[in-house]
């Protein structure tokens, strides 16, 4: 059914200044009109575009700019609502939610999420959720150990600032890196690591698709599961001994990593 665009032209710039320059709908595509407004509207929160504090059109004024139905846009706004991009401002409307840029880090070298976060100028800080002292078979053998070895398992929540941006499981071989486990880890455990003669060199890191479970929803304040990030990163140190084994489900609306590929 058609959702009210006006014209002859099968692929529609918007005709006002404003936020509706910035939009374009296609007519030549079976993707529903308010799905790509929402897309569309996502992608200029998410690289800085529309800025935290931004307030939207009317949902009438913006569906007449656009050439479509109100519905159209109410859809569209109460998505991205639910999704925590848009807070809605009784008679003021919906406003942008503030730290919800994407961030897009680089995967040039190894660095912690500290040092990550100081690189795109965010204030990293960690709440530790659980750290515990302990041994355990199957982790031993994931780091080619015997049992006996102890290891430090360390749950922090990792934010950009103050936003959640991460839950991190991490494991570290004690039997390495003893200082770790009377250490203060609230901040950077990578540069801990140096100081106690043990940095990391190198990792192997996977990224995978994953849905946040509810843990992780309530951490991030999904109000349903959405699409993440989980990177798992192997790292070890100078004498390739492997001290880290660390799985971190990042928010897949506010991370998007970038690589640099040469010929």
């Amino acid at each position: 059914m058609s959702d009210g665009v006006q014209g002859p032209d099968r692929t529609r710039a918007a005709r006002t200044p404003g936020l509706a320059s910035l939009v374009r709908l296609r007519q030549d595509t079976a993707k529903p009109l308010y799905l790509q407004l929402e897309e569309q509207l996502r992608a200029l929160i998410e690289d800085g575009t529309l800025a935290g504090g931004t307030t939207l059109p009317a949902e009438r004024s913006f569906a007449e700019a656009m050439g479509v139905s109100r519905t159209t846009v109410q859809r569209c706004y109460d998505t991205l609502r639910r999704q925590r991009f848009l807070s809605a401002h009784g008679r003021l409307g919906f406003v942008v939610e503030a730290g919800r840029t994407r961030l897009s880090p680089g995967m040039d070298r190894l660095k912690g999420f500290t040092e990550e976060m100081r690189e795109l100028g965010r204030v990293p800080s960690s709440e530790i959720v659980e750290r515990l002292v302990l041994h355990d078979r199957a982790i031993a053998s994931l780091f080619g150990l015997p049992s006996t070895v102890p290891f430090l398992k360390l749950v922090r929540i990792r934010k950009g600032d103050g936003i959640p941006l991460s839950r991190e499981v991490a494991w570290y071989n004690l039997g390495a890196a003893p200082a770790l486990a009377e250490a203060d880890l609230g901040g950077s455990v990578y540069a801990l690591l140096g100081t106690c003669g043990v940095p990391l060199v190198r990792c192997q890191q996977t990224i995978e698709a994953a849905m946040a479970n509810a843990v992780e929803c309530a951490v991030f304040g999904f109000e349903e599961p959405l699409p993440c990030l989980l990177i798992k990163r192997r790292s070890y140190d100078r004498e390739d001994r492997m001290i880290e084994y660390v799985e971190g489900l990042f928010r897949g609306d506010a991370y998007a990593y970038r690589l640099d590929l040469r010929a």
